[in-house]
């Protein structure tokens, strides 16, 4: 089952593991919705302040069941965690336990939607019945708006969209056999005017949560990442605030143990990793180790690799993308070879499942490691005296302050005060 598996880290590096063994139940609560202004890193210190005691905990598969207390049905979810939390794996394991008649049994139907594979849809006119065909082909022949089926909608990745979602707009749809654009279907899809009984469950990082009007959601929970009590990990990486407050992401985890289990092998002896920057230094190291193991003889040295991982993160970040593909690499230089021998930085996600759509997207383990990288560029450029165009000429100097301003948070968030 395509959902019962996880790849720890990158979808390359090791055999999958089955999800129910190395599951860990997120911290889930009630949250406000509105605008977000700080930097991901800000947000993680200030959930990481946060005692259990303040809020009401919501196991995953309970996010459409009312606390005690509340009367209204719920019909839409939106779910908002900062990068690499756990909202995916969230995702997965709600629809693996509905799949072995663990949880949510009152649901007929799930229909996985992540917004990484509706943006290769853009600019189609379909219907959602099309649509729902055309990623799902078994379910061809059932009546989902007969009324039959309770359905469950989950759109995976609100922050990697790339369609318009103009929720202002006039174009109302009522049958699921209509054609429109796709970003028409889903604001009517959200909104209710297409299956208005769906359940509907948007999982979304806090910078992009607002996009979709309060009037349209019923609940809005936050993930805080491991509990507490669970995360083991956190005690060997106390004594430095920065790395400490990072570990309550998983993915991070993964990225110290990865750094931290390779150092400690050693026979000399090295200073551990006590930011950051040295480690995500220690990990750029790494990988690049792992690539020299490899059979692999294009004449691309690490530091030109390095550069144009760096450029296309600045790039992205200036545009605001966390998702990119096979142009995208191209412009900065990059062939798709080369993403894959450097898959601990670029984990490389193929479109096996769509019959007409083989093409590769990517993104960067963890928005910081993007940062980070951009970071490489930028120093380099400086320090060499010859800026990238791209740092000289960027038409948005606010927001390219906004990013120094931000990876420069990430750095100086260092003293080790826990």
């Amino acid at each position: 089952m395509k959902f019962e598996c996880l790849n720890e880290g990158t979808a390359t590096q090791g055999n999958p593991t089955l999800l129910n063994e190395i599951y860990t139940e997120l911290y889930i609560t009630e949250s406000e919705s509105g605008e977000i202004n700080e930097h991901e890193v800000r947000q993680i210190e200030t959930q990481s302040r946060r005692t259990a005691t303040e809020d009401t905990a919501i196991k995953c598969n309970d996010i459409f069941r009312p606390l005690p207390g509340q009367d209204k049905p719920i019909r839409t979810v939106l779910t908002k965690g900062v990068a690499g939390i756990g909202k995916t794996v969230s995702v997965q394991k709600f629809i693996l336990d509905w799949a072995e008649g663990k949880e949510n049994q009152d649901v007929q139907l799930i229909f996985p939607l992540p917004f990484r594979e509706i943006n290769l849809m853009k600019g189609k006119k379909l219907s959602l019945s099309d649509l729902l065909n055309f990623f799902f082909p078994k379910v061809k022949e059932i009546e989902i708006s007969s009324g039959q089926y309770k359905v469950l909608f989950i759109f995976d990745g609100l922050d990697e969209c790339r369609l318009s979602l103009d929720f202002k707009s006039k174009v109302k749809l009522y049958n699921i056999s209509e054609s429109a654009s796709v970003d028409v279907l889903l604001t009517n899809l959200i909104v209710g005017n297409l299956l208005p009984s769906a359940l509907i469950w948007i999982t979304s990082r806090p910078a992009a949560a607002d996009l979709i009007p309060s009037e349209c959601v019923h609940r809005v929970t936050e993930e805080g990442g491991i509990l507490q009590e669970e995360n083991q990990i956190i005690s060997h990486l106390k004594s430095s605030r920065s790395l400490y407050i990072m570990c309550h992401i998983p993915v991070f985890c993964w990225i110290s143990a990865t750094v931290l289990e390779k150092m400690l092998s050693q026979a000399e002896s090295r200073e551990i990793p006590k930011t950051l920057t040295q480690m995500y230094t220690h990990f750029l190291i790494l990988q690049t180790n792992i690539k020299h193991e490899k059979d692999y003889e294009k004449n691309v040295t690490d530091e030109d690799m390095i550069l144009k991982l760096g450029k296309l993160a600045f790039q992205q970040l200036v545009k605001g993308n966390l998702i990119f593909y096979e142009e995208d690499l191209r412009e900065c230089g990059i062939d798709v070879t080369e993403a894959s021998v450097y898959s601990g930085l670029c984990t490389q996600i193929f479109r096996e499942e769509l019959a007409l759509y083989q093409g590769k997207v990517f993104c960067f383990v963890h928005l910081s490691l993007q940062e980070h990288l951009a970071e490489c560029l930028i120093v380099t450029a400086l320090c060499a005296g010859n800026e990238e165009e791209e740092i000289q000429n960027i038409r948005k100097p606010t927001q390219t302050q906004r990013i120094l301003s931000d990876m420069n948070h990430r750095m100086t968030i260092q003293e080790p005060t826990i």
